[in-house]
């Protein structure tokens, strides 16, 4: 039933006319005041294999104070490069992204679970993750004993796999030594033998020359 009053007749009859105008499609297009183009983002993780992908949070040892510092939660990965072949260790803050652990795992490594928690790993590393180099102690937590357990395995696995390699490296460049000793020591010989050769020359020809010499004073 419509309103008699005449002033609430007035306020629906704005109304109305309000929610038309909210409605009603002008077909206006504004156009963006700034236009953004696409940025390619590299994480220079672009020539590496992912060995291992797990979310754990991880502490580094404070000396000064005597105290383990956390150093951010996010994911650690052992990323092994196409080319060369090494394995680094990087782990970066889930939020972030900002780069709390980056070094090579070496053969050297040495990695065992923290005393009195079996969902963490403590070992020495010589770290890149500030820009320089430094050494660290570090300890990492993860959430179950199955992913710290895997987390140990993968590090041993990678660090026995890169000794292996440097020892095969080791064998080929000594190898490679050797091949160019016997490469220059036949070369030495091949150059005394020329030198032989040339001296055995000149000295048939200084005879020759001195037999030559005899005939023609007997000729006289």
């Amino acid at each position: 039933m419509a309103s008699t009053d005449p002033k609430l007749k007035e306020e629906e009859e704005e109304t109305s006319e309000t929610v038309a105008g909210e409605d009603e499609d002008t077909g206006a297009q504004i156009a963006p005041i700034v236009k953004l183009e696409e940025v390619a983002v590299t994480t220079g993780e672009e020539e590496e294999d992912v060995l291992l992908d797990l979310k754990a949070k991880l502490y580094r040892f404070d000396k000064d104070g005597n105290q383990w510092k956390e150093r951010g939660a996010g994911t650690v990965k052992l990323l092994k490069h196409k080319k060369s072949g090494k394995v680094r260790l990087v782990m970066r803050q889930s939020k972030t992204l900002k780069i709390c652990a980056n070094h090579l795992v070496l053969p050297t490594i040495s990695i065992q679970e923290h005393a009195g928690n079996d969902k963490s790993c403590v070992w020495h590393a010589t770290d890149f993750s500030d820009g320089e180099l430094k050494e660290e102690l570090f300890c990492i937590r993860f959430a179950s004993i199955e992913n710290c357990k895997t987390f140990k395995e993968m590090i041993e696995e990678v660090a026995e796999s890169q000794g292996k390699k440097a020892e095969e490296n080791e064998e080929v460049a000594a190898a490679a030594d050797l091949i160019e000793k016997l490469n220059v020591g036949e070369t030495k010989e091949d150059e005394k033998a020329k030198e032989e050769v040339s001296t055995s020359e000149k000295e048939k020809k200084e005879e020759g020359e001195a037999t030559e010499k005899e005939k023609k004073n007997e000729d006289k």
